[in-house]
């Protein structure tokens, strides 16, 4: 068992096998630690061998632990302080003492995303106004909800209010994802954590993708199918954009293209981090089509993508660099980290890279997280669902 002390949390992996006994004992120990009389936010993350012991976790955490609010969802890996858990089950667990926050908590469904007609709605259903919140803190189940569509949705009603989160992941569209509300474990819908008061939420967002090629536009296409780029076959224009490429790009290239559509299409030039990246499912010489994991609509600029951990680790640090020194002497409450499953040391080539860097430039700070199946954060000031980034929410003093 590993547990982190920090001023205003703790941090805390348990490992090995459910123990009921044993686990009181380490939450009783964790909010000792803490040293508070009540905890205000409670974050958990289960591997997928707790599946079954989910409900009983979160009953110790919630009465042993003294937690007002506990949320959090199931995850493939665990992060940890400065540790990433890639190779063993267990659940992560923080304690969170948030001086002047005021906490609201609302659980979604895909129900309510088909219901949704006017851009107050989910003011309404969440009982929230944009100004009586400083950030969101979002966990959801990727298999129940359509995410893209309730973000747009969510914007509409609390822009530029930062929302910050992830997909939960450790399952699939069988077995299913879990997400945590208090005594609750549900395998549908998410939960959306208001953060106001005295405490804002800063949000951060990593991308691992480096533009290649030049920008174009979609001239014809169909769902998740790209049929034109530019009036020429699409699948053309990849390959063209591909050898066009140095030879050690190639190489970088070779089963790791994407694509990233523009966030923004009002900007008049785009770099890293003005795309949302979604993955290059396949192509068809013959027709000229290839097949992303979005849908995508005529008049739609895309720039394709090769994921490249150097250069991710570089956008890493440059961010959290910039974190540090607009947050000044603002104090750090706590931090939430959401790493794309296909990052990690299989990607990266060393462990802990995401989470040591956050430590390197933050630290030391109560880091929980998890590997997620989307990540949620920020482009130019609206939420956007991403893939192989990594999405931070900071809990800073407002």
């Amino acid at each position: 068992m590993r547990t982190e002390v920090y001023d205003h949390a703790v941090a805390g992996h348990w490992d090995g096998a459910f123990d009921e006994n044993g686990f009181q004992y380490w939450v009783e120990g964790l909010r000792e630690h803490l040293n508070r009389p009540a905890v205000d936010l409670g974050l958990v993350f289960m591997s997928t061998a707790y599946r079954k012991h989910a409900a009983a976790v979160l009953e110790i955490l919630r009465v042993h632990g003294h937690i007002r609010l506990l949320v959090g969802c199931s995850g493939t890996r665990l992060i940890s302080g400065s540790e990433e858990i890639e190779d063993k089950p267990g659940v992560v667990v923080g304690l969170h003492d948030l001086p002047g926050a005021e906490l609201k908590v609302c659980r979604f469904v895909q129900a309510q995303v088909e219901e949704c007609e006017s851009e107050d709605y989910w003011q309404g259903q969440t009982g929230i106004d944009p100004d009586e919140t400083n950030g969101w803190l979002v966990f959801a189940d990727p298999f129940t909800v359509d995410s893209e569509t309730w973000l747009a949705q969510w914007n509409r009603a609390f822009f530029p209010v930062p929302t910050v989160g992830g997909l939960a992941s450790g399952g699939d569209q069988q077995t299913g994802t879990q997400v945590y509300l208090n005594g609750t474990v549900y395998d549908e819908g998410g939960v959306a954590v208001s953060v106001g008061g005295g405490v804002r939420v800063e949000a951060l967002i990593s991308q691992a993708c480096t533009p290649i090629g030049q920008p174009w536009t979609i001239t014809k296409a169909d769902g998740n199918y790209i049929l034109q780029i530019g009036n020429r076959p699409a699948y053309q224009v990849l390959v063209e954009t591909f050898n066009a490429l140095p030879r050690e790009q190639k190489k970088l290239a070779e089963g790791n293209l994407l694509v990233g559509f523009v966030a923004d299409e009002y900007k008049d030039e785009y770099c890293r981090g003005d795309f949302l990246i979604r993955n290059l499912l396949g192509g068809d010489p013959q027709s000229g089509v290839l097949a992303v994991g979005a849908r995508v609509r005529p008049g739609q600029s895309l720039q394709f993508q090769c994921r490249d951990p150097v250069a991710a680790s570089a956008d890493m640090n440059a961010l959290l660099q910039r974190a540090r020194h607009r947050l000044g002497d603002t104090k750090v409450y706590g931090a939430c980290l959401f790493s794309c499953a296909g990052r990690g040391s299989e990607f990266f080539g060393v462990n802990n890279h995401d989470a040591s860097l956050v430590q390197q430039h933050l630290g030391p700070v109560a880091l929980t997280g998890f590997f997620c199946n989307g990540e949620i954060g920020p482009v130019s000031g609206r939420a956007c669902l991403h893939g192989y980034s990594a999405s931070i929410a900071l809990f800073a003093q407002q």
